[in-house]
């Protein structure tokens, strides 16, 4: 099914909490797959400080996921995302034009 960039957004914020697996272009250009879920607060893999972030991603087009292959938190540019699969459902995202 093809949805939009803004359409994938909402699906990965209304996760809940539930695994998803995102597709989108890195920084650098490269093609990455992310398989994670929302929602992480504690983690013995990836303590928190307490300090929080000094910005605010959703102002930059990022969601902040937490990545269960690597343990880690990781962010995903909305703006490159290609593909998505949310509960057990599979998107094709494409551009709004």
């Amino acid at each position: 099914m093809k949805i939009s960039r803004a359409k994938a957004t909402s699906l990965i914020k209304g996760s809940a909490g539930k695994m998803l697996s995102v597709t989108f272009i890195k920084k650098d250009g490269e093609k990455r797959q992310l398989n994670g879920r929302l929602g992480v607060y504690k983690s013995k893999h990836a303590p928190l400080t307490g300090d929080g972030l000094k910005y605010e991603p959703s102002a930059y087009g990022l969601i902040n996921i937490f990545d269960v292959q690597l343990k880690a938190y990781r962010m995903v540019n909305t703006e490159t995302i290609s593909e998505l699969k949310v509960a057990g459902t599979s998107y094709e995202v494409v551009s709004e034009e």
